[in-house]
């Protein structure tokens, strides 16, 4: 548990730090290129889920629904964590990015009533909506979590060993 704790105390620290940077540095909806054609740092806020899902979903409720599933993730994640302590030393990691994010976000939502995203990605004419560290920890731990369940070895005792 050591290890997904301070996974989490990391991932929500740097994602608060760099959303107070881009804050301070940027107006809302201002834009600074930063590699032309590909990245731009923007300061935008997003009352909905991950890539705007909901935004436009006017009512009372939508608040209260991100701030529900927020909790319920951490916990969740905080339930797997212990149950899954001994299986894998990456279990940790990944469930402490999810937390952590989840947590990042939550705190956002709570102090401004949306989520601060600033990582601006585009190609062409596709642009992939802005996002934050909060958000990017998610994904990694996602993406560590099924890579774990899908590629580690699972120790099976075979029938000389019973």
């Amino acid at each position: 548990m050591m290890v997904y704790g301070l996974v989490i105390i990391a991932t929500v620290a740097a994602d608060q730090f760099s959303k107070m940077l881009v804050v301070a540095s940027l107006a809302l909806y201002q834009s600074v290129e930063v590699i032309p054609g590909f990245f731009n740092l923007v300061h935008v806020t997003n009352t909905g889920a991950a890539f705007s899902l909901l935004a436009d979903f006017d009512s009372p409720w939508r608040h209260i629904f991100f701030l529900s599933v927020g909790t319920v993730a951490v916990i969740a994640m905080t339930v797997a964590s212990y149950k899954l302590a001994g299986v894998s030393r990456l279990y940790p990691l990944a469930l402490g990015l999810i937390s952590g994010g989840a947590i990042g976000n939550l705190i956002d939502r709570v102090r401004i009533g949306a989520v601060i995203d600033f990582l601006d990605f585009y190609l062409g004419r596709y642009h992939w909506p802005a996002f934050n560290v909060a958000d990017s920890a998610i994904c990694v731990g996602a993406v560590v979590f099924i890579g774990v369940n899908l590629f580690e070895a699972k120790v099976q005792p075979t029938k000389e060993q019973v």
